[in-house]
């Protein structure tokens, strides 16, 4: 059986559970009424560079976002501010995921990037105050690890700091390229918002269940206007504190039992073929498989019995790294914005803002976990290894086994992290007269990311007797023994410092890394009135994006120092206690790990030196090391352009047909280093540059009163990841016969080209109401993947002069290279429904719904023949697209009292296409999550909060392989609840 989570029963999950019940036992909803009359319905022009104050209503901040959607010619989504500094969600990616076809990405329990319709943060852009931005941060290895690419980390900022956004599905001539997916627009408050003086705080205090930890999350703004509303200026701070943990289990994937005489398990006595096979080097004979830390491992005997479990286990999938593991998560956000705006005469305004934000963060991640299942007979693996029991299921995985002779391991990995975000800008808008004006704006944005202490420390055990794990009651969760072991003695763990050949030693890895991205934007915008009905646009851009990442690690991470005279382990380490609350497994309380303060004071490993002790060399080495040289590269990519577009608002068979139509036309240049393999690391350099012509059209006819009908199409680009323009290599040879490793880049991409189009149809049939369909196409005619094949190293086309003296070029390469694919289709459809309750009698017309539901569909062939002797092509998914979503919101909101519950929910997605170690894909599994929230107002001035977070401690849940979607990451965070007060002065 899988274990159960239930929530309990707070009073947020409560009033949920109330408000939703008397919601859906009400007859008679929205499609029971009669349509709204036109004067109702019928919103005014919308300006979406302008934010007006909607009163500080959740109502009322969906009824500006509907008329914002109803009056733009292109398809739009927006999200407002229910107040001054007060978003619906806090975190801008949770309120994203509210918007039909955009599903979310979580880290550390709280959402970090997007996907739209189905494509990821690569191919959507993100702007704050109209000006290209990218912000990067460092996550958890089964959530990305450190982001090196396009995709946007919303987790950066804090929602306090922004007043609305805006997410374009469809394309026009006037916005920038560089997106398949969408352009999300982040606006700030400015001053010339507000009428005259304006200032509110918020203070809250949240309270994760698993952590117990109650952290402070404070916000404040103020703005005020002079000399008759000509000048103004405006602050907003924000501050707030997370601590957390992050429990369960995880495989580090799934491996084959494998047949090679280093990657299988040893075989009975007298069994044939004989695995491993005669190795004296390793100790390996007809009477013993292995020597592993000094020890002869003989064979088991050759009994019915143990020849079915050596079986058993040799044609599975078993879990390659199973682990139990908290990760404690400790952050600060720290958020600034400032504006000032000058009324310079009454056809000139000039703004002038300012954005700063800093998330500060450490992770300290500790592991109990078995590294036999993940390693071969050089390093002490599965060629040790004897099965004893096993069993497996209808899908090929061994879910059940008894092993003697593995090696344990407790792993402590310690992280500091940080991203500061700048961002700067000046707008100008000037009216020449009633038929011309102009806006220039200009700006830098830049973000550092830096994580300057990454160290992993371990202790270790060889040969392990005893050793079990069972998934037979539960797939996610394990039960896992460790034999006679103890886990949280001190005297059962070893620091091996100098372990025997073919044996499992203990390591210290120390890998600090950085990332820069900076932004440089000018451009500007005419705009001529023809007549009534057409009005003209044209501008020129230019941007220059320059991004540098960084990666240092130790010559040989396997060398370690002894531990001095006199010194135990009991002096290196701490005991983990309280682990495993609401897993329901048999998985051990507590164990020790490495105290990493105190080794990194016992050994100085931050010297950046060699101290001179054997195994003390803790100079860090990039692009020598063959390991680190692949993540240090950059990208200098300069971008001008140039666009027309004429907009109209005509008449079609007697009612009103507004749209734009209009040519972009984009310049790119690109200038990237790297460093490749030959001589220990090698600077290369490479240019490209490719030129786009992207036509666009969008439409939107007023068919009746309350009836809009839309069309889109256009011709859209989305440049390459940067971590595929990487022009350097990263390839370690392995000279005894195992397989090679080859990471290549490829300056000379392509970029990501579509056709879209979209259609759609939205019934305003209320007042504040709407019931849309819409229908979606991409034809992606030019896609990137990185291709992954082994093979021989002289079937990759790489150059022979790479190749050290001695090595075959027969031996086998495990090649990963970036490349261009032929695509494939996407096609989708989007629902949405929204609608206020104002029909029904007494307190029920406080209520109100929203519901949405998105499917998508793509199948992308993967594969390419540019590849040397590689022509085999397959389809699969989209990487991140989740074929279903949807999301649901029931709210009440008088004016004093409001409450709400929402849920939202995406299918399974892939990540990773092909899989690694023999799996096909890569993927996470459908998530739902369920937030709350309540606030009264005690007067104009004074309110009170309630809100709750991911009320049913949604798990994250990883898979590897399409068929036997096995388990490779099963972890959850706890709810989080948040107590909080307003004022407003």
């Amino acid at each position: 059986m899988r274990s159960k989570h239930v929530a309990k029963k707070t009073p947020v999950s409560l009033l949920s559970a109330a408000i939703a019940t008397a919601l859906f036992a009400m007859p008679g909803l929205a499609l029971a009424q009669q349509a709204a009359t036109a004067e109702q319905n019928k919103p005014e022009p919308k300006d979406l560079d302008k934010v007006t104050v909607v009163g500080g209503s959740y109502r009322a901040s969906l009824e500006k976002a509907l008329e914002a959607k109803r009056d733009s010619a292109d398809q739009i989504d927006v999200v407002m501010a229910e107040d001054i500094g007060k978003f619906p969600d806090l975190n801008l990616a949770e309120s994203l995921q509210r918007v039909p076809g955009i599903t979310i990405d979580r880290d550390a329990g709280e959402g970090r990037s997007i996907s739209v319709r189905g494509l990821g943060g690569d191919f959507s852009r993100v702007r704050i105050n109209g000006m290209e931005a990218l912000s990067t941060t460092g996550g958890t290895d089964s959530s990305g690890g450190a982001n090196r690419s396009r995709g946007f980390d919303f987790n950066v900022f804090a929602s306090e700091l922004f007043s609305s956004l805006t997410v374009r599905k469809t394309q026009s001539a006037q916005v920038d390229e560089g997106s398949l997916g969408a352009t999300v627009d982040l606006r700030v408050a400015r001053p010339f918002d507000y009428d005259g003086f304006t200032s509110t705080i918020a203070v809250q205090a949240a309270h994760n269940d698993l952590s117990g930890a109650t952290k402070p999350r404070v916000s404040g703004l103020i703005a005020n206007t002079w000399a008759d509303g000509r000048v103004g200026g405006l602050l907003s701070v924000s501050y707030s504190e997370r601590s957390l943990y992050e429990e369960g289990f995880s495989s580090v994937r799934w491996g084959e039992g494998g047949t090679s005489g280093t990657t299988t398990f040893c075989s009975p006595l007298g069994y044939d073929p004989r695995l491993p096979g005669n190795n004296s080097g390793r100790g390996s004979s007809a009477t013993h498989c292995h020597n592993s830390g000094g020890v002869v491992i003989p064979r088991p005997a050759n009994t019915a019995d143990s020849v079915a479990a050596y079986e058993t286990a040799r044609d599975s999938f078993h879990p390659r790294l199973p682990r139990y593991g908290r990760l404690s998560h400790e952050q600060t956000r720290t958020g600034i914005t400032g504006s000032l705006q000058f009324k310079l005469a009454d056809a000139t305004t000039l703004s002038v803002d300012g954005m700063y934000s800093k998330l500060d963060a450490t992770r300290a991640e500790n592991f109990l976990q078995t590294i036999s299942f993940s390693r071969n007979s050089s390093q002490g693996g599965k060629a040790q290894t004897i099965v004893r029991e096993a069993e497996v299921n209808e899908r090929g995985d061994l879910v059940y086994g008894v092993f003697d002779n593995v090696d344990v391991r407790s792993e402590s990995r310690f992280d500091e992290l940080s991203t500061e975000f700048k961002q700067f800008s000046a707008l100008l808008e000037h009216r020449f007269n009633d038929r011309l004006s102009m806006s220039a704006l200009v700006g830098t944005s830049k973000s550092v990311f830096d994580n300057p202490v990454q160290t992993t420390v371990t202790f270790d055990i060889q040969n392990l007797q005893g050793y079990s794990w069972d998934f037979r009651d539960n797939p996610d969760l394990p039960d896992i023994t460790y034999g006679t072991l103890d886990p949280a003695n001190p005297a059962s763990w070893n620091w091996i410092s100098n372990p025997v050949a073919n044996s499992t030693g203990s390591e210290i890895r120390i890998r600090p890394q950085a990332t820069s991205n900076q932004f440089d934007n000018a451009k500007v915008d005419f705009e001529f009135r023809g007549n009534q009905t057409f009005t003209f646009h044209g501008g020129l851009s230019w941007k220059r994006f320059d991004m540098s990442t960084s990666d240092f690690r130790r010559a040989n991470e396997l060398l370690i120092p002894a531990l001095p005279a006199g010194t135990s382990i009991a002096d290196i380490s701490m005991l983990l206690t309280g682990f495993g609350k609401g897993l329901g497994s048999s998985s051990p309380s507590s164990w020790l790990v490495p105290d990493l303060e105190k080794l990194a004071s016992m050994f100085d490993i931050y010297c950046n030196c060699n101290t001179g002790v054997p195994g003390g060399d803790f100079s860090l080495t990039s692009i020598t090391n063959g390991n680190a040289r692949v993540n240090n590269f950059g990208v200098r990519e300069e971008d001008t352009g140039g666009y027309f577009q004429t907009n109209f608002d005509i008449d079609l068979a007697g009612r009103p047909l507004r749209g734009n139509a209009g040519i972009r036309y984009a310049r790119t240049e690109i200038d990237t280093v790297g460093y490749s393999s030959v001589g220990g690391g090698t600077a290369v350099n490479y240019n490209h540059s490719y030129n786009d012509w992207l036509p666009s059209v969008n439409l939107a006819w007023d068919a009746a009163e309350t009836l809009v009908l839309r069309f889109g199409a256009a011709k859209v680009m989305a440049r390459p990841q940067l971590g595929a323009l990487n022009p350097g290599s990263g390839i370690t040879f392995n000279s005894t016969g195992g397989t090679s490793t080859a990471r290549v880049g490829n300056p000379f991409l392509d970029p990501f080209r579509a056709t879209t189009v979209d259609l759609s149809a939205e019934w305003y049939f209320a007042k504040d109401s709407l019931l849309s369909v819409g229908l979606f196409y991409k034809d992606i005619d030019t896609y990137i993947q990185e291709f992954r094949a082994t093979m021989t190293y002289a079937e990759t086309g790489l150059p022979v002069e790479w190749v050290p003296a001695g090595f075959d070029l027969q031996n086998e390469v495990d090649l990963r290279q970036w490349i261009n694919t032929p695509g494939g289709p996407l096609k989708g459809v989007e629902i949405n429904y929204q609608q206020p309750f104002t029909f029904l009698p007494g307190f029920w017309k406080d209520f109100g719904l929203q519901l949405n539901y998105t499917h998508v569909e793509s199948t992308i062939t993967y594969g390419n023949s540019d590849v040397a002797n590689s022509d085999v092509t397959f389809e699969n998914d989209l990487v991140n697209l989740s074929p279903d979503s949807h999301n649901a919101t029931v709210y009440y909101d008088n004016g004093t009292f409001s409450a709400r519950v929402s849920t939202a929910y995406r299918s399974n997605y892939l990540q990773r296409v092909p899989g690694q170690n023999g799996n096909d894909v890569e993927g996470k599994r459908g998530t739902r999550s369920v937030d709350a929230s309540m606030s009264y107002k005690l007067n104009k001035q004074l309110s009170f909060s309630l809100e709750g977070i991911n009320l049913t401690d949604a798990y994250n849940q990883q898979f590897v392989d399409s068929v036997r979607d096995s388990t490779s990451v099963y972890h959850h965070t706890g709810r989080e609840f948040l107590l909080g007060l307003r004022y407003k002065f």
